[in-house]
């Protein structure tokens, strides 16, 4: 189906097309292209993949001493072997999100906001396909060399079941990082710097997310608090869904995963229209 609009930055009228297959296939096409241009050059996708590595062999002697000291064979119903690739899988997710809070911000400041909101395609919807091409590629080179260092520290990784399930909820994850970048780098509209708010961010995924110690492992309290925030969807979920597959686990993280995508997807829509309009107002 095709209409003509008007278009709310330059007043000018054009035909667009509303076909959901047309739509799709252009952000497909940025996808691919970004896919592309992160193959052009495989010596940086391994050297980025190589830090998981540094990461694996600091948790395991970490890991070691604690079960060791403990004497417990396992700890919250997690061996030292689940521990670590529930470790591993939540590297290679931290490792290869995309964080394009930093891009939003400096296109806000910079004016060139103003541009691309007039190019035929949706703004939010155009970086979020660009970065999980990115994404699938980096997350790719991290799973291959940090399973082959845990496998090679603690033994084979868990069954077929848990690299489908984690893989499925990776995505989910991603897109709701996505969705927090988005907040973060569009609230250069109101304040000029928004670095204070990124490191915030990051630290909530550390300690509240499950990068650095899975949250089985905290007092029952700070696990109830953890589990009800959405830091703990984009990094806990997939990586403990990871070491223990179950379709009611993956039930459970999907629900949690489509919950906080609505709460925070809608506040980014909103924001963004809100910005665009101010935006528009002001002359751009």
């Amino acid at each position: 189906m095709r209409s003509r609009e008007v278009d709310v930055l330059t007043g000018e009228g054009h035909v667009r097309e509303h076909s959901a297959a047309a739509v799709a296939g252009k952000y497909w096409a940025v996808f691919r292209t970004q896919l592309l241009n992160s193959l052009a050059y495989p010596i940086d996708l391994l050297g980025r993949s190589l830090l998981i590595v540094l990461f694996m062999w600091i948790f395991m002697n970490l890991w070691r001493v604690t079960y060791g000291a403990t004497g417990a064979t396992s700890i919250a119903g997690l061996t030292l072997a689940d521990t670590m690739w529930y470790l591993m899988m939540a590297e290679a997710v931290m490792l290869s999100k995309h964080d394009l809070s930093e891009t939003f911000s400096e296109q806000v400041k910079d004016g060139s906001v103003a541009y691309l909101l007039n190019k035929p395609f949706n703004f939010i919807l155009y970086h979020f396909a660009a970065g999980l091409g990115d994404s699938l590629l980096a997350f790719g080179g991290n799973l291959l060399i940090g399973s082959a260092v845990v496998w090679l520290m603690v033994g084979p990784p868990p069954g077929i079941a848990g690299w489908v399930f984690a893989g499925a909820a990776v995505v989910l994850s991603w897109l709701l990082d996505f969705c927090f970048s988005a907040l973060i780098g569009l609230s250069a509209f109101v304040v000029e710097e928004t670095n204070a708010f990124r490191w915030i961010y990051q630290k909530f995924l550390l300690l509240l997310g499950g990068v650095l110690i899975p949250l089985d492992f905290f007092p029952a309290w700070l696990q109830t608090i953890s589990l009800n925030l959405p830091f703990a969807w984009i990094i806990y979920g997939p990586a403990r869904l990871f070491v223990e597959p179950s379709l009611a686990r993956l039930g459970h993280v999907f629900l949690q995963q489509c919950i906080w995508l609505a709460v925070v997807g809608g506040v980014v829509w909103v924001i963004y229209r809100r910005a665009v309009a101010r935006l528009v107002i002001n002359g751009g």
